[in-house]
């Protein structure tokens, strides 16, 4: 062994988010900035001695150098095996996936999920445990507790390995083998999906999809499921190749930054389906001709058809969706006789239901939806099980999405994101807001009379642990919502996300534009927040 102790010092602010440390490469790149964060981790992992790690990322730039360090790291803290996707390529949910399987101890993601890729752009590392889910807090605030600790950390000096080469090799005597990044997962989503059924629908002539990878780690995933096992023609999958930069672009699946997608679409002689996947791979949207579901609607009508599926013939045992997520898919629920949970954002709040059988489906209003299949959200599961609806339905998209709604109402939904706001701008606006919800409930915004102002707390009903500061929320009487939260997972600044939701049970008003529907409780949120006095923007960056 010829490991050694480097000493170090900490650095602030490497504190992980919902989904693991990002900032940008610059910092990352900073001497002994990863190897701190790296060693906090690996310190707080009790069993690591002997044990399987899985090690790979979305590929964006600075992956495979990461790579390197970590194996070497990993090396001189003990561990028994290393397992790497081939050419450090692994997609969240198949890294998942490998832990499940191989029954590791746990995983290293390199990523920063939808968020650009580049030398001046963006990275992230995040810890995923045995059960193949996000590290709970208990873990990613001991992580944190020893960043600001660590004062030497561990690697082995020993020379780079070969990522591209399937097989087995070593680093510094720890074995390490490099294998398909595809394989397991494939054979993973043949059990779960019909694939006889999809493929006949490819075969039928009738159909025609288009899948935008954007240049991020589901093109290897896409093009062997769809184009090779399902036999969809040479060129559904778009944009295929995994670039270190996302080819300039974001890998933000929605209808801004997705919009190659949403033009192909945009054609009434265009595809009938479409769907994209963002960075690391656990993201989805999904499109019919000239036709948008919303996240929440997607994970709606898949609970509702759930039954088409071999891998869900059998029931759901519930249905969990994140607090902002539209309230849609706890109508599926209350039909179906089966619980819905509401949890903070983060899909590390799902693990623990999962885990204990309460929940089958999981989704989120962020372009996030999976199953008990994973411990992680699942874009291209998303697409398959759509697909596999598709076939079985024999109506198109928006035909379904209608029916849905013409069956369990219709949830206008929006999220406006005011992007790279000041920091202390941002936390002002929210302890505005907080001042404000002792005395909002019995009183009235706009038209509306407020029912609920609160900032959103869950106890966790398996272990009952308490999370709170989750997103503020003002609930009206007729069933309407607005919330506010800061998302952890930018780079720079705050982000500011306005969710804005009206229920509306009538048929004949299921036709409307969503933001002129919702254009009074728009303005409420606006208002009420004070938006653009303590920000400076009029409006928001992204509207979904």
């Amino acid at each position: 062994m010829t490991k050694k102790k480097v000493p170090t010092s900490p650095f602030e602010g490497q504190r992980p988010g919902t989904s693991g440390l990002r900032k940008k490469v610059s910092e990352f790149r900073q001497p002994h900035y990863l190897e701190n964060f790296v060693q906090a981790t690996f310190d707080s992992i009790e069993g690591k001695e002997g044990a399987t790690l899985v090690v790979g990322g979305d590929g964006r730039y600075y992956n495979r150098e990461a790579i390197q360090i970590i194996l070497k790291m990993a090396a001189a803290n003990g561990f028994g095996r290393a397992l790497v996707g081939q050419g450090g390529i692994l997609s969240t949910p198949a890294t998942s996936c490998v832990i499940r399987k191989n029954k590791a101890i746990g995983g290293i993601i390199l990523s920063a999920s939808h968020n650009p890729g580049g030398p001046d752009a963006d990275f992230g590392v995040k810890y995923n445990i045995s059960n193949g889910g996000p590290a709970p807090e208990g873990i990613t605030e001991a992580v944190y507790a020893r960043t600001q600790t660590i004062d030497a950390y561990a690697i082995a000096e020993s020379p780079d390995i070969d990522l591209d080469r399937l097989g087995d090799t070593s680093v510094d005597g720890m074995p390490v083998q490099i294998f398909d990044s595809v394989s397991d997962y494939a054979e993973l989503m043949e059990t779960l999906f019909d694939f006889e059924a999809i493929a006949a629908l490819f075969r039928s002539g009738n159909f025609r999809m288009c899948f935008d990878a954007m240049h991020a780690v589901t093109g290897p995933y896409a093009r062997a499921i769809l184009e090779g096992r399902l036999g969809a023609p040479a060129g559904t999958v778009m944009n295929g190749v995994p670039l270190e930069n996302f080819g300039d672009g974001h890998p933000d699946p929605n209808l801004v930054y997705a919009h190659d997608l949403v033009e192909v679409l945009s054609h009434a002689d265009g595809p009938d389906f479409g769907a994209a996947s963002d960075g690391d791979g656990d993201r989805n949207m999904v499109l019919g001709n000239r036709f948008f579901v919303t996240p929440s609607d997607s994970l709606a009508v898949l609970a509702a058809n759930a039954d088409v599926a071999p891998g869900y013939r059998t029931g759901l045992a519930g249905i969990a969706r994140s607090m902002p997520t539209s309230e849609a898919p706890d109508r599926v629920a209350m039909k179906l006789g089966i619980p819905c949970y509401e949890t903070p954002t983060g899909w590390k709040f799902f693990g623990n239901l999962l885990d204990a059988g309460r929940a089958t489906l999981c989704g989120e209003e962020s372009f996030g939806t999976g199953s008990n299949h994973v411990r992680e959200k699942d874009g291209l599961w998303a697409v398959l099980f759509w697909l596999n609806v598709l076939a079985y339905r024999k109506l198109p998209v928006e035909a379904i999405v209608r029916e849905h709604w013409q069956t369990y109402g219709r949830n206008y939904y929006s999220r406006h994101d005011y992007e790279e706001v000041d920091s202390a701008a941002a936390n002002g606006l929210m302890d505005h807001l907080r001042g404000q919800l002792p005395g909002l409930p019995g009183n009235r915004l706009g038209g509306y009379e407020v029912k609920l102002a609160d900032d959103f707390a869950y106890t966790d009903p398996v272990d009952g642990s308490i999370s709170t500061k989750q997103g503020i929320r003002i609930g009206f009487a007729d069933g309407s919502r607005i919330v506010y939260r800061l998302s952890g997972t930018g780079t720079k600044g705050a982000t500011l996300r306005v969710y804005i939701e009206r229920f509306e049970p009538d048929p004949a008003r299921h036709s409307r534009d969503t933001q002129e529907a919702l254009a009074d409780l728009i303005a409420i949120a606006r208002d009420t927040a004070q938006i653009e006095k303590r920000t400076g923007r009029p409006e928001p960056t992204v509207i979904t």
